[in-house]
């Protein structure tokens, strides 16, 4: 057993693997920023270590910092949250050579799913439905333009190494393939440091289903089931929930079962999220993901298990404490992300915060690291906040959404709230009708600007 870890994260996700280190009865070590001093995460570990000034590049990104914190405190094992380092392959080999376990993947894993040609090839290989494109990179417009004719318009452009909806374009027809396969390469270029990008068939109308799927790394794997996070703006994810309203407990076996048996085969550690383009009842991989993911609490909400648990579980050599025939699904799981941000334009809005209260009561979460006077840097993401809620039905998860958003106070600065308020009077949203288009229309309809 660990006897201490330390997290290279700050915020929420900081905040939940203090948590669980604390119910494990394992000490905890805080990374901070300057900035961050007066934070949370900071105050609630067992121990903090200052590993740099504001800027991400020279704290939270500094491997040699957070390495450093390491030796002082004598912790044995990192967490990463999600985001910072916690899909860099190279962060993890140099932890392996200095004896200090990640809590995660392989490096080679890690490599694999970071490129996306390299990842669609490898779940092609492992039995996982792909999308139609381009056996690799598209090197020229020439070459582009023969792919849009032999699948058909229209075609989306992705960088390789992309992420987040940059490096990616839209062609609706051969017209349009030039301005939008150079826009995605210089994108990439500036984005990533690299400039290659793929093409695939553009799905007009689908959904974004991902599953969740964790390994013991020695050839056993399970999948808890799928979210559906169709509610995005410019590909970030705003609004999820599990299980997936559209999808029917046939479709779950059988695309869980596929995901289940290719982390086995892949010797796959800990936890993961294969992404997939639903539409007309088949599933399209896009990409996985290497690590815990921002909306996890939904998944652990409908299955009741303890997903950073088992991943300091299974990091330390031991066996999943769940198999598959233990995994059943009880009610419905819901997720917004709350953002310090100005609407409409959501633009981002630090700043001190003079009331804060968390909403309670029956199947509430509430995943924050804020607290009154506390003032938000401006240097980090956005997200200040996660609001769960589960249900033994979908409308009994909506209902208490509704409720929980009417109790949750933020005062200070603006967010993301309002948004939320506005979507759960929206008929679609009750439906389960929607798609990843529809809130951005949704949004140019109801709060331009």
């Amino acid at each position: 057993m660990f006897d201490k870890i330390l997290i290279a994260n700050r915020g929420e996700i900081a905040l939940r693997v203090i948590r669980a280190c604390r119910e494990m009865g394992i000490q905890s070590v805080a990374v901070h920023s300057t900035a961050d001093s007066d934070a949370m995460h900071v105050r609630m570990a067992d121990e903090a270590v200052c590993i740099g000034p504001p800027s991400s590049a020279q704290s939270y990104l500094s491997i040699p910092a957070i390495i450093s914190a390491c030796e002082i405190t004598g912790a044995q094992a990192i967490h990463p949250g999600y985001g910072f380092l916690s899909e860099n392959a190279n962060f993890v080999q140099i932890l392996e050579d200095h004896d200090i376990t990640f809590i995660g993947p392989s490096a080679e894993h890690i490599r694999i799913m970071g490129d996306k040609i390299t990842a669609k090839e490898t779940a092609a290989t492992l039995g996982i439905p792909v999308v139609p494109g381009s056996a690799g990179g598209v090197p020229t417009v020439e070459d582009a333009k023969k792919i849009g004719a032999e699948f058909g318009y229209p075609v989306i452009i992705k960088a390789t190494a992309g992420g987040g909806g940059r490096g990616m374009k839209v062609a609706r027809s051969e017209a349009e393939m030039e301005t939008a396969f150079r826009t995605a390469r210089s994108e990439a270029k500036a984005a990533f440091g690299n400039d290659e990008v793929y093409i695939e068939k553009y799905l007009t109308t689908p959904r974004h289903i991902e599953v969740q799927v964790f390994g013991d790394g020695k050839g056993k794997g399970v999948h808890l089931g799928e979210r559906d996070c169709s509610l995005q703006r410019r590909h970030q994810k705003v609004f999820e929930e599990a299980p997936g309203p559209c999808i029917t407990p046939e479709e779950r076996e059988r695309i869980g079962k596929i995901c289940a048996d290719a982390i086995g085969k892949m010797g796959y550690r800990g936890a993961g999220t294969i992404e997939f383009l639903y539409e007309k009842g088949e599933f399209y991989f896009i990409e996985m993901n290497t690590r815990l993911q921002v909306e996890h609490p939904v998944t652990e909400g409908i299955f009741g298990v303890d997903l950073v648990r088992e991943q300091i579980r299974v990091a330390e050599g031991m066996p999943m404490s769940f198999g598959q025939d233990d995994l059943v699904i009880n009610g419905h799981s819901i997720e917004v992300r709350i953002n310090a941000e100005k609407l409409p334009n959501f633009s981002p809005c630090p700043g001190k915060i003079t009331a804060f209260h968390a909403p309670g009561g029956l199947g509430v979460r509430m995943d924050s690291a804020l607290y009154d006077g506390y003032s938000i840097p401006p240097y980090y993401d956005s997200l200040i906040g996660k609001l769960i809620v589960h249900g033994r039905d979908r409308a009994e998860a909506l209902s208490r959404l509704n409720r929980a958003l009417g109790e949750l106070i933020v005062d200070g600065i603006d967010t993301t709230l309002p948004l939320f308020h506005a979507l759960l009077q929206e008929e679609d949203i009750h439906s389960g009708n929607y798609n990843i288009h529809w809130l951005e229309k949704w949004l140019e309809q109801n709060l331009a600007g």
